[in-house]
């Protein structure tokens, strides 16, 4: 039998964080029992909470955009890995101005928070904060994403992204009662979506089964999420959902300072061998910021945690480049939030993009479809493009709309026929641009669409973002289409400088779901599966590793 012997699950170490004040209103000490205490105001956890989702949607840390910086510099870089960092650093130096968000899908706001036992307030703290998301989505250019479930099968959006994932915990951060800190992040779906758990056993701890495993599992993560990613393994866990919880925390670098060495009491640490390991796996894979090359991840995070001997979870998630989150501490001296980068330019390089990538194709979507495809069928997988010409813009409720106008024996609308069609869905336009935020969405949503909706003359040229399915490909061979891959992140600098116009076509009921036309100007695109069966990706699915291949 042990002795007992309490640790934190993740014990942190000191807070090196760099802080700017908000505020010294709505704190203030106060004496009771023989004790000080802080007394803490909502106002000041709404002003709060609202400034750091203003600050998360438009800036980024400077070590995330240094790393971007690094990649342009490497010389083993791609050159289609260096042209998406550029086109991610412009997009940081556009979102800085506050106007347009880094990002189309502006997430689920996520706040977690540590109040200390000497923080007295008014017992509404989620409300307060809750209030203060509230007043960043309404108020800023940011998208509503948050469905309310009316019943099993109906939903409908609640106009304001709420409600809000607030998770407070009653525990004296660093050590001081008088302190709160938070966390706040924001979660787009596609980042979301790449969070996954394995319920796995003894056998896959020891380092040949689990780099195999690995290399399997970060392979299926694909492009979807706008890579480069931070990468967060976690292997044990007390139970699934806080494997997948430290993952998430992970990734937003917040678990940094834990140990680095295991002990018997049973704590979670790092393993930095493993972490090196992991990424220079990442760096052979060939995927490679988006499009082919090295950065598929900027960095690699792997917590061991401790588990129940019959269960081996093995949780995995990553922050997008759209790497929003931001700490925060109300104290005796006032409210801080973390300071993030509001200069991204000058981590922008002197080269222009030409030094940057490859031959850039220019293709007129102002021509007839079947001299559109033509166009690109004398090209390969991986040609970079550059578009200008009129889009149709739908997604998943209009696919669904369509689909079911063909089941009733209707025929595919004209505008699918005539124009290439980009899974994408807008945030809120500031006034003055043509656009709000407006980057790609996941392709593989719409992939149960393509076959059917090419044998009906439509969706024969798709651009969106990350990888398809194999009955995408094989419908493009049939039919003799194509899908273009968009670079993920750069919603921001789409909207300033490709998108000129946008309309509605149809459904305007949708909101941003709806059927939109938008005229682009040197929009950039990637051939990813062309009309000869081709998928760029299915040549880096096989194993880079021996320990891989069984």
């Amino acid at each position: 039998m042990g002795e007992f012997d309490y640790t934190d699950l993740l014990p942190l170490g000191a807070d090196d964080t760099e802080y700017r004040l908000i505020t010294t209103e709505g704190v203030r000490k106060v004496e009771a029992a023989g004790r000080t205490f802080l007394e803490v105001d909502p106002e000041a956890l709404r002003l709060l909470t609202e400034t750091a989702v203003h600050d998360i949607s438009h800036y980024l840390r400077s070590s995330h955009l240094a790393q971007l910086r690094k990649i342009i510099e490497d010389p083993e870089s791609s050159g289609n890995d260096r042209f998406v960092a550029l086109d991610l650093l412009k997009n940081a130096s556009i979102s800085a101005g506050g106007v347009l968000p880094m990002c189309q899908d502006t997430g689920t706001a996520i706040v977690m928070g540590k109040r200390g036992r000497h923080v007295l307030t008014d017992g509404r703290d989620a409300e307060h904060v809750s209030r203060g998301v509230y007043d960043a989505y309404t108020k800023l250019n940011l998208r509503y994403s948050q469905m309310a479930p009316l019943t099993m099968w109906e939903e409908k959006n609640t106009g304001s992204n709420l409600p809000a994932q607030v998770e407070l915990y009653a525990e004296d951060p660093h050590g001081h009662p008088d302190e709160y800190k938070l966390l706040f992040m924001a979660k787009g779906g596609g980042s979301a979506n790449k969070s996954f758990l394995y319920q796995e056993t003894k056998a896959v701890l020891n380092e040949t089964r689990m780099m195999a495993f690995l290399e399997e599992k970060i392979r299926s993560l694909g492009t979807a999420a706008c890579p480069p990613y931070h990468l967060a393994i976690v292997v044990g866990g007390t139970s699934a959902e806080y494997a997948l919880k430290t993952a998430k925390y992970a990734s937003a670098r917040y678990l940094d300072s834990i140990p680095t060495e295991g002990s018997e009491s049973g704590h979670g640490f790092r393993d930095l061998e493993m972490e090196a390991k992991v990424f220079e796996l990442t760096q052979k894979l060939g995927i490679g910021a988006q499009f082919g090359g090295k950065y598929f991840c900027h960095d690699v995070r792997v917590i061991r945690l401790p588990r129940h001997g019959a269960s081996c979870p093995v949780a995995i998630a990553v922050s997008c480049s759209a790497d929003r989150q931001a700490l925060a501490k109300i104290t005796p001296e006032g409210i801080f939030l973390e300071q993030l980068e509001t200069d991204p330019a000058r981590f922008l390089p002197e080269t222009t993009d030409e030094h940057l990538s490859d031959d850039v194709v220019n293709i007129d979507l102002n021509r007839p479809m079947q001299e559109i495809l033509a166009e690109l069928s004398k090209y390969p997988v991986k040609t970079r493009l550059s578009l200008t010409g009129p889009l149709v813009v739908a997604r998943d409720i209009a696919h669904a709309k369509i689909s079911e106008l063909l089941d009733n024996g209707g025929e595919m609308p004209q505008y699918l026929k005539d124009h290439a069609v980009y899974y994408a869905g807008p945030a809120k336009t500031p006034e003055g641009y043509a656009s709000g935020s407006f980057g790609p969405t996941t392709a593989g949503r719409m992939d149960s669409y393509v076959e059917r909706f090419q044998a009906a003359g439509g969706s024969m040229v798709m651009l969106a973002k990350g990888n398809r399915s194999k009955q995408v490909t094989e419908a493009c061979q049939k039919y003799g289409g194509f899908y273009l891959g968009s670079i993920g992140g750069p919603a921001a600098r789409l909207a300033q400088d490709c998108i000129k116009k946008v309309e509605v076509l149809e459904y305007p009921e949708l909101g941003m779901e709806a059927v939109w036309k938008i005229e682009v100007v040197d929009f950039p695109a990637f051939i990813v599966v062309d009309d000869k069966g081709e998928d760029f990706f299915t040549d880096r699915t096989g194993p880079v590793l021996s320990i891989g291949r069984r």
